[in-house]
């Protein structure tokens, strides 16, 4: 019973993570229609700039708060100076440049940074609660982990779905000639939801490093089930990447513990092959065409 326990917990905390990188694959889904390969490797980067600032300051919250601006700033120079050559193309136009700033970025950490891996401070303690004489497996910053997904994840469906913002961005990248037509400036539109779902991925990063060394490449497993998590839950539901999120999360956990970490992958693959041909759109995606 312990065993379950301590499997549930780290599910639910390591599934907050795969829903924090769900949502910033969401909002960009939901804001230009295009699925950002290089999710990873932002969220890399700005990692990586939120641990040089922790070095040379020595605070954790300074870095915390350059990771989310610097992710914003990078999300909309690539959407302004890459991504913008390729909205109004195929979409695998777009995925090829996405594939190619992925390949870019990497490149560029190792030059700066170098490829060995480094540890990243958590936000609070990651010992575990100690509940009646016995130690689980969910820390003070698991806790914080999940808190910060959950109101990030509010914070998006009310954005989408209660403010004019919102409903904007839904028009630009749903109908972007009606919108323009309207007066929706849809570029602004556009770079809006690239940096936003920058500035979310930057957040995803600077949660889940603590977990794992930062390296170039050791983001690349947590975006692969991020995205499983974003097409389980559905790539236009905020509220379904946090349940895809956590719910796979608990799954590939039970996988792991009981079963073994090598079969994690073929796991996460037959999760991902049932949800599309069960429901191809997600769980929670609307099954109605959108009016906006």
């Amino acid at each position: 019973m312990t065993k379950f326990i301590d499997l549930t917990l780290n599910g639910v905390s390591t599934g907050a993570i795969y829903a924090a990188v769900a949502l910033a694959l969401v909002l960009i889904w939901r804001a230009t229609r295009i699925i950002n390969f290089a999710q990873g490797a932002m969220l890399m980067i700005t990692t990586y700039i939120a641990s040089a600032v922790i070095n040379s300051t020595g605070s954790y919250w300074f870095g915390f708060v350059v990771a989310l601006l610097s992710g914003l700033i990078l999300g909309a120079v690539i959407e302004r100076v890459l991504i913008r050559r390729v909205e109004s193309a195929p979409p695998l136009n777009a995925v090829i440049v996405a594939l190619g700033l992925y390949t870019l970025l990497v490149a560029v950490a190792g030059m700066i940074w170098g490829n060995t891996p480094r540890s990243f401070p958590a936000a609070f303690s990651i010992r575990g609660y100690d509940i009646g004489g016995t130690r689980v497996l969910f820390a003070p910053n698991d806790s914080f982990i999940v808190l910060v997904v959950i109101a990030v994840a509010l914070g998006l469906a009310l954005l989408f779905r209660a403010t004019g913002l919102g409903l904007q961005m839904r028009a630009a990248a749903f109908q972007p000639e009606v919108a323009r037509l309207l007066g929706v400036r849809v570029g602004r539109m556009f770079t809006l939801g690239w940096a936003l779902a920058a500035m979310a991925g930057a957040l995803a990063g600077v949660l889940v490093a603590p977990s794992i060394f930062l390296g170039p490449n050791d983001f690349d497993p947590i975006l692969i089930i991020g995205f499983v998590a974003a097409v389980v839950g559905g790539l236009d539901s905020p509220p379904g990447a946090v349940i895809g999120g956590v719910g796979l999360g608990l799954g590939l956990s039970y996988v792991s513990g009981y079963e073994g970490s090598a079969l994690v992958p073929l796991a996460a693959l037959v999760i991902l092959v049932f949800v599309l041909m069960v429901r191809p759109s997600g769980l929670f995606s609307s099954t109605q065409g959108r009016r906006v």
